[in-house]
Formats: structure tokens, C-alpha cells, sequence
């Protein structure tokens, strides 16, 4: 056959650069096959051996060309299909213009002629907006409600991927003809009233300007892109997609339901690219999801090929196992992407059904993409498209040479070299639905089903057209139906319809619904079953916490993951810890630090520690606050009963000395120094030992009214008492002769006045504390980790201290009274004893000073419990003690007779 032979005939091909060199395509085929799993350097070797170095560009060419999928197209396609027309004109009375990207192809030196473009690829994927548009119009022509007695028809066209020649096909569909002069046309009347364009924002932006200068309607089917309605230039331009501005909060909200944080963005280096990751970036910050990596893909396959390994590198190397990818796969990026193959194994693919693969026409990426989760505008089900689908045959539209090529491509028909719509030797039962899925996917997608929309959307706006029409006047028979396109724009701008399937159309910015998104889960293993199942669903117009719902069971994730899995940069931190984030570092990436003293975290990679109430108390796991226990020095504890003996047994001890000095009342050394000071002095002693048991037990008003109260003013006794006595031994020792004022005083007890006098003082003190700040109960939920100590707080600090400073001055004036009185020579003279009792007293309140304030809590009692008996002891053991050593073992001492002895002694050794 002729194609047959085609396929064998020598060709001759200008690669751009590299100089026209003949290539035998049959007998280079062998080579070129192991090419496809070898490297460049294997195909410069089989050059070598087919004895031809010279070969090796075009084997380089060819090589890169038969990557591409080989079901998809043909270098030796019958010369017929580029003598066809380039349009697919369906006559009716009124037609709908498409442009529509069906093929990509490379031009050899840039140059737009069409004797030197190379087709590489037929976008079989693409042909599905052919047959949405051929659906709608059949629907609408067959619906007696909707343009009664009126026929649409189709003028379909390629969108060309080239800057150079975007507008070609706009221009020759406007003016009727082939390459004419804009702004003329040499129909004298137009039946086209709008053009359906896209898919990308650069081609529906140029036909656009075109379109505007005769105010067609033009409906672009591509993604929503602000910056086609934004800029105020193209009134007449309406986009069919809904608004695409929550996408990266869906997939972020998707990042977070599986707990990924540390992710890769691969996004296309294109206006929309970049509107995309400036939106993802913003959502991930707000939500704590970083970015591993960042590679801008340039759109066009020469910038990126200049880099492609170095993109290549960049993911291989990366720990991340998620990755996003953005971009348009109509793009001429879409042909560079099949090398990624090399590395996606092992990797979640989070992308948009624009930049879906899955249908790519050969399934060697498939097994790559298996697990990868598709966000896709939510669409809803056209059960007729599948049934139209399985009734398209070339038969049925023989005008339509694209759906001859599909056929010629896919069912590997014969077709003669004189007329391409004959096709032969063609399978008796072939049909769209026997294609595999990754050829034609027989549902309808999110392209399709804009086109269908945008149909229902212009003969609803022709249809109120005609109703307008019908009131003022009706329609001329002998001039036919004449409907100008600008006359739609009012129409369309403010139309408001439901789509046969109940979905609502509008083109109002204003009133244009937010996207909701339908996630597919592609399905791929073994490799061939090629399945999309949808496994959740976004909608951001409902509350937050609904918007999202997802169905983890159904998932299916990639190779090598048997669950979920995870994508973070840092394990989480468990509760008890908190993050502690590194200089330098993604905020992602941070270490786990205990959460310190008393404070906890109850949840997982928290930034704080929340500190615990004052009635609670951290665990020791600190995750959880504890309800701390009520305490206090009480008669139980080993410390508390310790001082509880301790006061006791000191009580006890002064009670008999007391009793021993009554026994002895008459005896000179009781008499001695005054007895009636030294009965007080032990009452006052005994007072004190009792008083530190009311700093142990659980306080309450009165009682911490009575610590301080007691303390003061007993202690002030005992202190004025040894004041007294060191007086009494300074005034005996000053009596020199009787009758003197002196010897009155001492007779008369002067130095008992004392007593009163300084204890009225203390009492003077005390009743201002009590007035101004008394003494209260208080909580101390600090000291001890756990407890809640009741204490009493002495209200006025500067009283407490006016008191015990009080106290020290007392000690102070009788500790140098005794020490001056030291050496006063007596038998029974106390100034030595006096003197001792209060340098104990004194070092005791002083070193209680530091010690206090160094401690907490009930060890804080216990030090002033501690001091009160140490100071008391003191006091009674320096005073009474050498008194009872010779009461009970020196009684010859204590007799006139011993007091003469000793006394003649004394003078003796004096002499």
C-alpha cells in the first residue's frame, strides 16, 4: 500500500542546526528500538557500528522523538492529511467557532510555513473537546424548547502551540477564507456568533485581542486566570472555569490531614505558576507546612531540557516522599516530563488533573504515578457523553478528517494518498470505547465539560435573542436569520442557567463560584489497570472543619509505602515536650525540648509549654497537671514531732528548775540576784518552749494572730527579765555605803520596773501590727513541687521585723550591761553567766536572720520553731544550769558557812 511504502521511503528532514542528512528509517529501526532503553552514549556506539558517524545527529533526533509515544504519531502520515483544509465546518444557521490544541509540533528553524513544520504529536487526549462540542450542539439541535426551528453548526479549528502563529487559524476563520487580509472578510454574511478557545492563558489572551476588534464573543474553556478578566481590555471574553483561588488551601488542607509538613513544589515557571505558589506558600506558612524544595519549570522544552538533569538531581536527592506538582501538561513541558520516570518511584505525586499524565497514550510512566492523588474540579456526570461516545465513527461525520486521523492512528486503518477521509482494512467493530484509557479517556473531563457548558451558554443567549425578537417583530423570511455576534454580549454577561446535569453556569465574576475539587486516587498496579477512583472531595464554601472529607481506606499509595506515609522534616514532638526551633533552619525542622519545670504540653508538636495553675502541679511526664495536696507542718511528721519533744521536753526541764528553786527559795544562792526575777525569768522561759507549739498543725486566723502576738511579747519578758537581773547585779555592786540612793533603789526593786515597762512597749508594737496588717492564713503553692502549703503570712513585714528588731535591741543593751558587769567580784554574781546567755541569744536571732530567707514552706516554721527553743535553751542553761550544779552537787557552797569560806578564801589569794 502507499503508506506502506511510505514508511519505507527515505525522507528528508531539516533538524534545525544539524545539516540535512538522509536517514533509512527501516534500516535504522532496530537501533533506535534499543535506544529506547539506553543511553545517549549507546546510541553514538550503534552508530558506530553501522558505519556511519556521520549518523549520529539524526539518531540523537530521532532518538528523542521516539520517546515520545509511538501510538501517537507518524513521520510518514499520508501527504493527504496536509492537503486538508484546516478547519471542520459543520454547516447550520448559526455556527459556534472552536480553536482547540489537537496537535503539538516543532518547527525546524522557527520559521512558521507549514512545508516545514514536523508534527510530533496528535493529542488524542485533546479530540474529547471535539466531540463535548459535536455533543452539546446535537443535544440543543434535537431540544424543541431551546432554539426551536433553529440548527447550530460547528467551524472547528487547531490551536497552534507557536507565538508566531496563534492567530493564524482565528484570522482565517474570521475572514472566511485561507491567509488574508485582517479585517476583511469575503463572506457577505457571517453565520459564526462566538468562538469557544484555550486551553492556555497566552492563547486565549491572543485570539482574545483579535476577537475583542469585532466584540465576538469568546468563551475560553481553560482554567480560570484573574489575569484575563483583571486588566478591563477584553469585555467580550468570558471564562467558562470556576474561580481556581482555593486550590492551594485544598491541598494544603490534604497536606495536613495526613500530617505532611515537609513537602517538595514543582511548579511552572508561567504567570499562573507563579500566581499558584505565592497563594501555597501564604496556606503553607499559615499552617506550618514547609517547603523541602523548589523547582521552577520553565514552559518551553528548550529551557528545560538545559537543566533537566540538575531538576532531575534536586528531587533524587531529596528525603521528602510528597511532592507537588503544578503546571500545564498542554504545555511544551508536558514533553520533557516522561524522563522523570527515572525517579518518581516511591514518590506521592500531589497534582491537578491539568498536569494528569494518566492519560498519556503510552503507559510507560504509569507505574511511576500509581498512588498519586489528582485534585479535579468537580464535575457532574454526563451519562449520555459515554453513549454518544460509542456512536462516533468517521462514517458519521465524514467532514471531521480529525476523527479520521484518530482512526487512522489508533486502529492502524490504511488511507489512500488522494483522499484521507477513505479509510481501509480498519477492524469491522472499532470504536472511541474500545481505545485503552490511556489513549481516550471516555469520561468526560473538566475541559469537555466547559465546551459543553459554553454551547448551552450561547443558545441560551440566542435563544433570549430570538424571544426579543419574537415581541417586536418576527423574522423576515426572505432575509433569513441574521444574529450578529456582539448582540449576544449583553446576553451573555448576564446570564444566569442550569446545565442540563443541574450545575449552575454563570460568567459574573462576581457572582462565579469558588471551585470545589473531587480527589482522585490513581490506581496503576499492576501496571495497565489504570484506574482513577475518587477518594475525597473539597468544598470550601462549607464550615472549616467540613470542607475537606477523605476516605484513607480506598488509598491506594505509591510503590514501597504499605500505609500512609509520612513526609516531615522532624518527628513530631511528643506531649511533655515543646519545639525548640534551629537557627537557619526551615521552621519544619526543629528539636524537641522537655517542657521545663511545672509546666506541660498535652498535644503533639506544640511551640509552648503551658504553665500549670498554682493549685497544680506538673507530672512527671508533663503532660498533665495534678491537683496539688493541702499541707503543712504538722505533729505527725518526723520533723514536726521532733520539735514537738523537743519544746516539751524543754518545757518540762524549766518547769523543774522552777520547782527546784522554790524547794531552795531560802538558800543564798536563789536569794542571790533576786528570786522573784528568776521565777519570772523561768515562767517566761517556759512560755517561750510552749509558744513554738503553736507553729505546728494547720493554722488558722487566731492562730497566726497568736504565733507572732505570744513570741513578742513572752520573749520580751524573758529578755527585759535578764535586763533586769544584769541591772540588779551592776546596782549591788554599786552600793558602797547605806543610806546611798542606790542601795535604795536595789531595796526598793526599781530594777523589776524593767519588766513592764519594756513588755509595754512590745505591746505597743504588736497592737499597731494588728491594727495595720495583721497576721494571715496563706497558701504557699511554690515551695515544694505538688503541695499546696498552709502557712501563716505575717502580713506587715516591716512589723515582724519592728518586733524582732525590738527584741535584738533589748539583747543587745543586756548583753553589754553583762559584759561590763563581767568582773564584779561575787560569790554568787550572775554578770558571767548573763553575759553567755546572750551572746547564745544573740548569735541564735542572727544567723535565723539569713536562714529564714533562704527557705520555704513548712522548713521555714521549723526554722523559727527551732530558733525560739535554741535561744530559750540558751538562755536557760546559761542562767540556771551552774545554779542547780551547786544546788544539787555543791550544796556545801550554798550555806552562809561555804559563802564565808569561800569569800576568806577568796580575800586570801587576792591579799
Amino acid at each position: 500500500m502507499v503508506a506502506a511504502e511510505g514508511r519505507e521511503k527515505k525522507k528528508r528532514y531539516d533538524v534545525g542546526t544539524f545539516s540535512e542528512l538522509e536517514v533509512d528509517l527501516a534500516t535504522c529501526r532496530v537501533p533506535f528500538q534499543l535506544c529506547l532503553m539506553n543511553t545517549l552514549h549507546t546510541c553514538k556506539a550503534l552508530a558506530v557500528i553501522h558505519g556511519d558517524t556521520s549518523a549520529m545527529y539524526p539518531l540523537i533526533f530521532i532518538f528523542l522523538l521516539l520517546q515520545l509515544p509511538l501510538s501517537a504519531w507518524r513521520l510518514t502520515d499520508p501527504t493527504c492529511f496536509h492537503r486538508m483544509k484546516p478547519s471542520v465546518f459543520k454547516d447550520g444557521d448559526l455556527i459556534i467557532g472552536g480553536f482547540f490544541p489537537l496537535y503539538t509540533f516543532l518547527t525546524n528553524d522557527g520559521i512558521t510555513q507549514p512545508t516545514k513544520e514536523v508534527y510530533l504529536q496528535f493529542q488524542t487526549k485533546n479530540y474529547q473537546y471535539v466531540l463535548a462540542l459535536v455533543f452539546a450542539i446535537e443535544e440543543i439541535n434535537r431540544n424543541p424548547h431551546l432554539l426551536p426551528n433553529i440548527t447550530l453548526g460547528f467551524d472547528l479549528y487547531n490551536s497552534l502551540h507557536s507565538e508566531q502563529r496563534t492567530l493564524e487559524n482565528p484570522i482565517i476563520w474570521q475572514s472566511g477564507l485561507g491567509k488574508d487580509i485582517p479585517n476583511y472578510t469575503c463572506r457577505k454574511e457571517s453565520k459564526s456568533v462566538a468562538a469557544l478557545t484555550g486551553t492556555t492563558w497566552a492563547v486565549s489572551a491572543q485570539i482574545g485581542t483579535l476577537l475583542e476588534l469585532y466584540k465576538i464573543p469568546q468563551l475560553a474553556f481553560g482554567l480560570y486566570d484573574p489575569q484575563l478578566s483583571d486588566d478591563g481590555k477584553r469585555s467580550s471574553l468570558y471564562q467558562m472555569a470556576p474561580k481556581d483561588t482555593t486550590l492551594a488551601l485544598a491541598m494544603v488542607s490534604v497536606m495536613l490531614h495526613f500530617s505532611w509538613n515537609w513537602v517538595g513544589l514543582v511548579i511552572s515557571e508561567d504567570n499562573r505558576g507563579v500566581k499558584f505558589l505565592w497563594d501555597l506558600r501564604a496556606e503553607m506558612d499559615k499552617n506550618g507546612v514547609c517547603a523541602a524544595f523548589l523547582e521552577m519549570i520553565p514552559v518551553t522544552e528548550r529551557a528545560y531540557s538545559s537543566k533537566d538533569w540538575q531538576y532531575h538531581f534536586q528531587i533524587r536527592k531529596s528525603s521528602v516522599n510528597v511532592t507537588v506538582i503544578y503546571g500545564d501538561s498542554d504545555s511544551l513541558m508536558g514533553l520533557s516530563f516522561w524522563r522523570w520516570r527515572l525517579l518518581v518511584l516511591g514518590k506521592v505525586w500531589v497534582t491537578t488533573s491539568q498536569w494528569d499524565f494518566t492519560t498519556s497514550e503510552r503507559n510507560f510512566l504509569l507505574d511511576s504515578l500509581h498512588g498519586a492523588l489528582i485534585f479535579s474540579h468537580h464535575t457532574a456526570d454526563m451519562l449520555g457523553f459515554k453513549t454518544f461516545i460509542q456512536t462516533v465513527k468517521p462514517s458519521k461525520y465524514p467532514e471531521d478528517f480529525y476523527l479520521t486521523k484518530l482512526w487512522y492512528i489508533s486502529f492502524n486503518c490504511l488511507v489512500s494518498e488522494s483522499d484521507c477521509n477513505t479509510l481501509e482494512n480498519c477492524p469491522p467493530n472499532a470504536s472511541l470505547e474500545l481505545l485503552p484509557w490511556w489513549q481516550f479517556d471516555k469520561d468526560m473531563n473538566e475541559g469537555s465539560y466547559n465546551v459543553y457548558n459554553a454551547v448551552y451558554a450561547v443558545a441560551q443567549s440566542l435563544h433570549e435573542i430570538l424571544l426579543q425578537r419574537v415581541e417586536i417583530q418576527s423574522v423576515e423570511n426572505g432575509f433569513g436569520l441574521v444574529v450578529y455576534p456582539w448582540q449576544l454580549q449583553p446576553f451573555l454577561k448576564n446570564i444566569q442557567l442550569n446545565n442540563p446535569a443541574g450545575d449552575p453556569v454563570y460568567f459574573d465574576d462576581e457572582r462565579k463560584l469558588e471551585a470545589s475539587y473531587d480527589i482522585l486516587n490513581f490506581w496503576n498496579f499492576p501496571e495497565g489497570f489504570g484506574l482513577k477512583v475518587k477518594v475525597g472531595h473539597f468544598d470550601s464554601a462549607v464550615p472549616g472543619d467540613q470542607q475537606l472529607s477523605i476516605s484513607e481506606e480506598v488509598i491506594e499509595w505509591a510503590t514501597g509505602f504499605s500505609e500512609t506515609p509520612k513526609s516531615v522534616c522532624s518527628e513530631k514532638c511528643s506531649p511533655g515536650f515543646r519545639k525548640t526551633f534551629q537557627e537557619g533552619k526551615a521552621a519544619c525542622c526543629f528539636l524537641c525540648t522537655p517542657c521545663p519545670e511545672n509546666e506541660i504540653s498535652n498535644e503533639t508538636d506544640m511551640d509552648e509549654c503551658v504553665k500549670c495553675a498554682e493549685h497544680e502541679h506538673a507530672n512527671s511526664e508533663r503532660n498533665h497537671c495534678l491537683q496539688k495536696a493541702v499541707t503543712f507542718l504538722v505533729y505527725g511528721d518526723p520533723l514536726g514531732m521532733a520539735l514537738v519533744c523537743t519544746a516539751l521536753c524543754f518545757s518540762f526541764l524549766t518547769a523543774v528548775i522552777l520547782g527546784v528553786f522554790v524547794k531552795y527559795r531560802e538558800t543564798p544562792i536563789v536569794k542571790a540576784n533576786n528570786r522573784i526575777l528568776s521565777y519570772i525569768l523561768l515562767i517566761s522561759l517556759k512560755l517561750c518552749f510552749l509558744c513554738s507549739l503553736l507553729f505546728i498543725g494547720c493554722p488558722n486566723t487566731a492562730i497566726c494572730i497568736l504565733q507572732q502576738i505570744t513570741f513578742g511579747i513572752v520573749f520580751t519578758v524573758a529578755v527585759s527579765t535578764v535586763l533586769a537581773k544584769t541591772i540588779t547585779v551592776v546596782l549591788a555592786f554599786k552600793v558602797t555605803a547605806p543610806g546611798r540612793r542606790m542601795r535604795q533603789w536595789l531595796v526598793s526593786g526599781a530594777p523589776n520596773v524593767v519588766i513592764p515597762i519594756c513588755s509595754l512597749i512590745q505591746m505597743t508594737l504588736c497592737g499597731i501590727w494588728l491594727g495595720t496588717s495583721p497576721p494571715f492564713v496563706d497558701k504557699d503553692a511554690h515551695s515544694e513541687p505538688g503541695y499546696i502549703i498552709i502557712e501563716c503570712n505575717k502580713g506587715s513585714a516591716i512589723a515582724f521585723y519592728c518586733v524582732l528588731g525590738y527584741l535584738g535591741c533589748l539583747a543587745f543593751v543586756s548583753f553589754i550591761v553583762a559584759f561590763l558587769a563581767r568582773n564584779l567580784p561575787d560569790t554568787f554574781n550572775e554578770a558571767k553567766f548573763l553575759t553567755f546567755s546572750m551572746l547564745v541569744f544573740c548569735s541564735v536571732w542572727v544567723t535565723f536572720l539569713p536562714v529564714y530567707h533562704s527557705t520555704k514552706g513548712k522548713v521555714m516554721a521549723a526554722v523559727e520553731i527551732f530558733s525560739i527553743l535554741a535561744s530559750s535553751a540558751g538562755l536557760l542553761g546559761c542562767i540556771f544550769a551552774p545554779k542547780c550544779y551547786i544546788i544539787f552537787l555543791r550544796p556545801d557552797r550554798n550555806t552562809h558557812h561555804g559563802l564565808w569560806n569561800k569569800t576568806h578564801s577568796g580575800g586570801n589569794k587576792s591579799s
